[in-house]
């Protein structure tokens, strides 16, 4: 009998908050670096690699700029939101050519069952990819939280996918052909208000089934000040997120 996924997400509240994230994208002062970032990039690489789907499925792309790049290519596009999109339920089988999965595939509980799943919804030759931010993200929220919880520091930061595990992922879900990279994106903070509003405007805050024990006003107060004491000489703190992109053939 195989055992069941470790439930590290609480499903409901990760949904909760993806559908927050789609109603703070639509405010024009919202952040969307990311999520600009990550549609640009992909459609840099599809057009790069002249791959002309008849038909695709995109979740999670906020921009519409993916949908509109391959319907320029003839695609039958498909569009999903995050949060609504059932990653860990088998899907239709070969029903598409190319799957697209923006941000939201490392904060799922069964990991390796969504890349199978996804692998399996593709029609042979057909291409994958999901992009999330990986290992070595936010150095600097966490050093902030371990200032904030003091001697009793919490898990407040999910477990992050590194370009080595994400080979293992996809060769695991039987993918013929795996291309793993990361890049990262650099953005400086002038107020650590700011970056938690950041992350809220791109759905990247906690969901964790076991949540951390909310910041006391004394924390809070100790992570700005740890906050403070990191700025440059231009009153910024610079902060990174690591853009994990899995790539894989059927």
């Amino acid at each position: 009998m195989s055992k069941a996924p470790p439930r590290i997400f609480a499903p409901s509240q990760t949904a909760a908050k993806w559908a927050r994230s789609r109603d703070r994208q639509q405010n024009d002062a919202a952040a969307k670096y990311l999520t600009e970032t990550i549609a640009n990039d992909l459609a840099e690489r599809i057009d790069f690699m002249q791959f002309e789907p008849a038909r695709s499925l995109i979740i999670g792309d906020v921009t519409s700029l993916l949908p509109t790049t391959l319907e320029a290519f003839g695609s039958k596009v498909t569009v999903a939101n995050l949060g609504e999109f059932q990653e860990e339920a088998p899907g239709t089988p070969a029903a598409f050519d190319c799957i697209i999965h923006c941000l939201g595939m490392g904060m799922v509980n069964d990991l390796p069952g969504a890349l199978l799943h996804a692998r399996n919804s593709l029609a042979e030759g057909g291409l994958f990819f999901a992009v999330f931010p990986g290992a070595g993200s936010l150095p600097v929220l966490r050093q902030l939280a371990l200032a904030a919880d003091g001697e009793r520091p919490a898990a407040r930061i999910h477990p992050q996918v590194d370009t080595r595990a994400g080979t293992a992922l996809l060769e695991r879900a039987l993918f013929k052909r795996q291309v793993v990279d990361s890049f990262p994106v650099t953005v400086r903070f002038s107020s650590l208000k700011r970056l938690v509003e950041d992350l809220r405007d791109h759905g990247l805050t906690s969901s964790l089934a076991s949540p951390a024990p909310p910041l006391t006003r004394s924390g809070w107060a100790r992570a700005e000040a740890a906050f403070e004491a990191l700025k440059d000489e231009d009153g910024k703190v610079a902060e990174t997120f690591e853009i994990l992109t899995l790539t894989g053939w059927r």
